[in-house]
């Protein structure tokens, strides 16, 4: 059953993940490595605190993330931002450790048929692959951050049971992650299947160490985001200008815009710590480069008070 919240139960401050660099640009049309770089140095100066700057997977199937290891020597790095990438092996992590990643992040899904298309193995042999990498990871003291696709729907299986989400949750945790993000991948979820998940999942793990990723297919990403933070999440991914989409939603948009979550936690009396006009500055720059308008509409409208 939905839970029914008022504002006196949001928190007072949530930390935000920038994934744009990242998750948004891998599903774009390729951007320059200099355009890549200018994104995260201008992100860098926005007042977030973790960049998700590259991911050091197969330039085959994923080419726009080819020149991940040329960006992150290319950054003008802060002392007070993590700069991650996706590492979904042991080779990708030993290039995240050549780049100096100061975190690493794998990824595995909540469903079978999702897990098997997107990263050709199994949920359980996915896990034994994870193990290598934050074993070597812990070697060399990287924290090691865990993604869960299709926590609510899986595209091939439809609907995902909370309670393989909550159970695959806590295996990643205990494995070493320190912190999972929840992603609705496909972006069908309401705060209905939301919190029915969140009740699984919390039951067992620590509202602290869960991310919210949800997408905005159906327009429904604030409004879960909302319900997750009622609940006690006080972590959310988000992409500047609402960048990426997802290649197994017909008509799919990105991750929820940065600039989005910033407007509603301002609205709600929530901190993060994070410059607005900064972060929608910098996807307006980054949509010139990919010939495109920001999918965020508090971006769209900041962009028209700027310039009419």
């Amino acid at each position: 059953m939905i839970h029914i919240d008022n504002v006196n139960s949001l928190p007072k401050a949530i930390d935000i993940i920038e994934v744009g660099p990242r998750d948004g640009l891998q599903n774009e049309q390729a951007v320059s490595t200099k355009s890549k770089i200018q994104l995260v140095d201008a992100l860098s100066l926005s007042g977030l605190l973790h960049i998700e700057t590259g991911a050091f997977v197969s330039p085959k199937y994923v080419p726009q993330m080819a020149d991940s290891i040329d960006v992150f020597n290319g950054i003008k790095r802060s002392d007070h931002v993590v700069y991650s990438a996706l590492t979904p092996n042991r080779k990708g992590l030993e290039a995240a450790i050549e780049a100096n990643a100061d975190s690493v992040a794998i990824f595995a899904s909540a469903s079978e048929g999702f897990s098997q298309r997107n990263i050709n193995c199994s949920i359980s042999e996915s896990l034994n692959r994870f193990s290598d990498v934050i074993e070597v990871a812990e070697q060399y003291g990287i924290p090691v951050r865990g993604y869960i696709s299709c926590v609510t729907d899986c595209p091939y299986d439809g609907k995902t049971d909370p309670k393989t989400v909550a159970s695959l949750a806590k295996t990643l945790l205990d494995m070493g992650c320190y912190e999972v993000s929840l992603g609705d991948t496909i972006g069908t979820g309401t705060p209905n299947t939301i919190a029915n998940m969140l009740d699984s999942v919390l039951g067992s793990v620590d509202p602290l160490s869960i991310s919210a990723h949800f997408h905005d297919t159906y327009g429904q990403a604030l409004a879960n985001l909302y319900q997750a933070l009622c609940m006690g999440v006080t972590k959310v991914d988000s992409s500047v200008a609402g960048l990426g989409g997802c290649p197994y939603a017909r008509g799919a948009s990105g991750n929820v815009a940065t600039e989005d979550v910033l407007y509603m936690c301002k609205g709600l009396g929530i901190e993060t710590g994070i410059d607005l006009k900064a972060v929608a500055q910098a996807g307006w720059e980054i949509c010139k480069q990919l010939n495109k308008q920001p999918s965020s509409k508090v971006s769209w409208a900041l962009y028209q008070q700027a310039h009419y």
